[in-house]
């Protein structure tokens, strides 16, 4: 039996929760006792409702960090912006991440976007896994390669800032009697990089990984939500899972409508009260959750902003998909997805959208069809159980003798 410490320092998005809450009870049920320390504990905790962990309050950087260039184009900017602008900061956020993991008596350490807890891991000594998706577990590289990658970075400013960073990380791991790193990756892979998303839908666009490095594939959420409701009439189903604060969310609606489109639309807040941006028989917003693994299963088409989670069920059911990234995480995922003929990318075909178009594509030509059943197919024997078990017992493999895992945190 061992004590895990899970974390998560970094994201806005509660995904990480979810990606640890059942990993928490798996370890639980295998007879291992865990802790979790979150950047939200007041949203996350229903997630760990009925599992038998301690959570904690993660130490975040609480200010304003100001002068670093916008935005951020790498990892290394993020964290500079995030405490680690100075030895003493971070410092600070080490030293709490430290006392934390003596008070838990912590055996190992479960990273899941908390790069600080890995440092702090590291110079206690404590074995480490990283998890997640591509864009928080990068390559093995210094520099870590730049995720804006369709913008023009001047020269050298990756690399800069990637040395700064690393700079800083290993004055406070002298100065708190830990060895240097080599590189800054390692604070964001830990000694076992364990990427949950497929190769197609790397953010980093690695390709194989060198061993024994897996893609152990995407986290899937249970299966929940309300049925799906179409509106009637002859033409083809669509189902979107779109934000109001997308500029194009109205246009692609209303392009979906002249198309004939019979769409089911859940937008969160036009279930929580703000009128609907478009009106038409052809549209229907569901007021709770859909149900989406259903939905589309009975859809000719998804319309999403490329979230890794409902991608990941849309290529799942053979679906084509019509991207509208919000951010830079969303668009490198969109543009993988792209490669791969089973959707486009709204965001990489210019101003303004030409919806229709991109509609009459994905609807008529069978191709990107092909290619998103041609995913499907490839991971039709995925399932949430077997990851899962996977997973934990990559765990397990930190704490077992003669493990094998390289250094670093």
């Amino acid at each position: 039996m061992a004590r895990f410490l899970m974390a998560w320092e970094l994201g806005s998005g509660l995904g990480h929760a979810g990606r640890l809450a059942p990993l928490a009870e798996a370890l639980i049920a295998r007879g291992h006792q865990v802790d979790v320390a979150m950047k939200d504990v007041v949203h996350t905790r229903p997630m760990f409702q009925g599992i038998d962990v301690r959570i904690f309050q993660a130490p975040l950087w609480l200010h304003r960090t100001v002068g670093l260039p916008q935005p951020q184009v790498s990892l290394a900017e993020i964290v500079l912006g995030a405490g680690y602008l100075t030895a003493e900061s971070l410092g600070a956020l080490v030293s709490a991440w430290r006392a934390l993991m003596s008070a838990t008596q912590a055996d190992a350490v479960i990273a899941d976007y908390a790069p600080t807890a890995l440092i702090a891991a590291h110079i206690q000594g404590l074995p480490t896994a990283s998890l997640g998706i591509g864009f928080y577990v990068p390559p093995d590289q210094a520099p870590i390669p730049p995720f804006r990658i369709w913008e023009n970075i001047a020269v050298g400013r990756v690399a800069h800032h990637d040395r700064q960073a690393l700079d800083v990380v290993n004055t406070v791991v002298r100065d708190q009697g830990g060895v240097p790193l080599q590189k800054l990756a390692q604070i964001f892979r830990g000694q076992r990089p364990l990427l949950c998303t497929w190769e197609e839908l790397d953010h980093y666009g690695r390709g194989p990984l060198p061993q024994p490095e897996r893609y152990h594939g995407p986290n899937l959420s249970p299966s929940t939500g309300e049925a799906p409701v179409w509106p009637p009439g002859p033409g083809p189903q669509v189902f979107a899972y779109i934000r109001h604060g997308h500029p194009d969310h109205a246009a692609v609606l209303q392009a979906l409508v002249d198309q004939g489109c019979r769409t089911l639309v859940y937008m969160p807040e036009v279930s929580g009260g703000l009128p609907p941006p478009v009106v038409s028989p052809l549209v229907r917003y569901s007021q709770q959750p859909v149900n989406l693994r259903q939905a589309l299963a009975e859809s000719a088409l998804l319309v999403c902003h490329a979230g890794a989670g409902t991608m990941t069920e849309g290529l799942l059911a053979g679906v084509p998909v019509l991207m509208l990234p919000a951010q830079a995480e969303q668009f490198l995922i969109a543009m993988r997805v792209q490669a791969t003929g089973a959707g486009i990318n709204a965001a990489q075909q210019g101003r303004p959208p030409q919806f229709k178009a991109m509609l009459d594509r994905l609807l008529n030509q069978p191709s990107h069809r092909q290619a998103a059943q041609a995913l499907a197919t490839k991971y039709g024997g995925f399932s949430h159980e077997d990851q899962m078990a996977n997973l934990a017992s990559e765990f397990e493999r930190l704490i077992s003798p003669g493990d094998g895992a390289p250094s670093g945190p």
